[in-house]
């Protein structure tokens, strides 16, 4: 199912890893930023219907495979039958944790089919354990468990800045003002510890330092400027950012 590609085997705990975060941030795309066009596309009026993610950081929603048994375990079928008999933000965490469940089975899938031994399955699955699940970020659950363990350490300061965007090519005065009183206290290596642990809202990772970021003024998620789709530039002239969810955000029929 892999987009017409051909078939592609990863065989070391390594490839097993990037084949499953690319999968996972093609999923991602498809529950938060590709939102919209993921929920026309689970018609409830259509067959059984799965949602794919691929090596490529793609998604794609589709039939199941034909061939029994399957080349790859098949993610859960009829995913589009509950769409409209429940709360859209219910409907998609569910598909979020069955999509974690799939993530998991093709990995050690395929951990199986190549002989990995108990130190193996062990240490892939400590690398998949270290990011956040789908349903982690779809529901906002990882930033609030990222807020709590910030909150822990820093009691009396904010888990990130209050700038439209960071990066190191687009900062406001504001956070460069900041940045130099941190500097000032001596806590500049500690913020950066804490940004460290915001994730994108979008694709799941981390913060990066050389990395652009934009902050949503509605739900307050951070993202990758990249992930959706705004320049350091474009960023400068937007008086209120609203990312994709909360833009597509209405009632639905």
């Amino acid at each position: 199912m892999d987009a017409g590609s051909a078939p592609y085997n990863p065989r070391t705990v390594e490839e097993v890893f990037r084949d499953f975060k690319g999968r996972r941030a093609g999923m991602i795309k498809a529950l938060t930023t590709d939102v919209e066009e993921f929920f026309n596309q689970c018609d409830p009026e259509k067959e059984n219907l799965c949602l794919y993610g691929f090596p490529s950081e793609q998604w794609e929603v589709n039939l199941p495979a034909d061939e029994v048994p399957p080349e790859l375990p098949e993610p859960a079928l009829g995913i589009n039958f509950a769409r409209d008999g429940m709360q859209e933000k219910d409907w998609l965490s569910l598909v979020a944790v069955h999509s974690d469940a799939w993530l998991l089975a093709v990995a050690f899938y395929f951990g199986a089919r190549f002989g990995f031994d108990k130190n193996d399955r062990r240490r892939l699955f400590n690398m998949i354990n270290d990011l956040p699940t789908i349903f982690e970020v779809v529901t906002g659950t990882a930033k609030k468990q990222v807020k709590e363990k910030s909150g822990a350490n820093h009691s009396s300061n904010k888990s990130k800045p209050n700038s439209k965007a960071r990066g190191s090519e687009s900062q406001s005065k504001y956070t460069k003002s900041m940045q130099i009183k941190e500097e000032e206290d001596g806590l500049e290596e500690e913020d950066e510890d804490e940004h460290g642990e915001t994730l994108c809202g979008a694709c799941g990772e981390n913060y990066a330092s050389d990395e652009f970021w934009i902050c949503c003024d509605i739900c307050e998620k951070w993202f990758h400027g990249k992930c959706v789709k705004i320049t350091p530039a474009r960023a400068e002239h937007i008086k209120q950012y609203k990312c994709p969810s909360c833009s597509n955000k209405r009632a639905r029929p």
